[in-house]
């Protein structure tokens, strides 16, 4: 299998994952790109998966299907091009038989609401085989994928469109507690932008400083910072380290939060400091 970000628009990234016969591809917003990939790869596309129901992750969907034929797998409570296969927390999107691989995939579903009300991601345990483009800043590996959408971003979080500060975390827990070599497919290209953040919430962060050098290098040479692994976030991300003394710290002398802050709220005051940040 080959794990491909075609990128669209300014920063997003439509995730694609193959066996040099068929395809899979993760909220695909515009369907030119995906359809240069396929003809570049001789490619059938055998799914679509879709994480939310923002058009930049939808707008390609119809197109798509209607050319290939392609099954939808969407979240079951949003408004996701028809038809699709409405999916929740503990769903499994099957497809067996048209992948090399025995057994086909089988993609399992958790809901991450926040950044959307019914946002759910694609869960993939470790493969056989997975191989990345050359110029991945990953070695071919046979961790686990995790299509997370707008929910988790390397260094950041989504905005709170539509959920809690409350559900967010629930959502980031969740993701928080998959295996830590589990790669980090999100849907758009802010990890610079999101570090800088993180850095002014946690400056004395070593792994975060060295992580940061990472990525700018990365970027320098036109290269993806994506996807990012678990681990890593746990180390850098301030949203997965709200509750980090270093991060608590932090976020009560900028909001001037009570010692005593629910954890929801100081995750909230996190967001908003986010959200402000220039």
């Amino acid at each position: 299998m080959t794990l491909v970000p075609l990128p669209a628009f300014a920063d997003n990234y439509i995730w694609m994952l193959h066996d040099g016969s068929h395809a899979i591809v993760v909220d695909p917003g515009d369907a030119q790109p995906v359809f240069d990939a396929l003809a570049r790869h001789k490619l059938q596309l055998a799914a679509i998966l879709v994480t939310h129901h923002h058009a930049d992750h939808t707008g390609g969907v119809p197109a798509l299907h209607a050319a290939t034929g392609a099954p939808v797998w969407g979240p079951a409570t949003e408004r996701i091009p028809e038809p699709f296969t409405p999916m929740a927390q503990g769903d499994v999107a099957e497809m067996p038989g048209v992948f090399e691989l025995a057994g086909g995939l089988r993609f399992q579903v958790i809901d991450v609401p926040g950044h959307t009300a019914g946002h759910i991601a694609y869960f993939l345990p470790a493969l056989p085989s997975l191989h990345a483009l050359p110029d991945s800043p990953t070695a071919p590996s046979q961790a686990p994928l995790l299509f997370c959408g707008d929910t988790l971003f390397s260094g950041g979080c989504g905005r709170l469109f539509e959920g809690t500060p409350a559900q967010m975390l629930h959502s980031l827990d969740a993701l928080a507690a998959l295996p830590g070599d589990t790669q980090v497919c999100c849907a758009h290209e802010y990890t610079l932008s999101n570090l800088r953040f993180a850095l002014a919430v946690e400056p004395g962060n070593t792994e975060l400083s060295h992580y940061n050098a990472h990525c700018e290098s990365l970027r320098a040479q036109g290269r993806p910072t994506l996807p990012s692994h678990l681990a890593t976030e746990r180390q850098i991300n301030p949203f997965l380290r709200s509750r980090e003394a270093t991060v608590l710290r932090a976020v009560r002398a900028h909001a001037e939060l009570a010692a005593d802050a629910a954890e929801a709220d100081v995750f909230a005051a996190l967001r908003q400091w986010k959200n402000d940040f220039r």
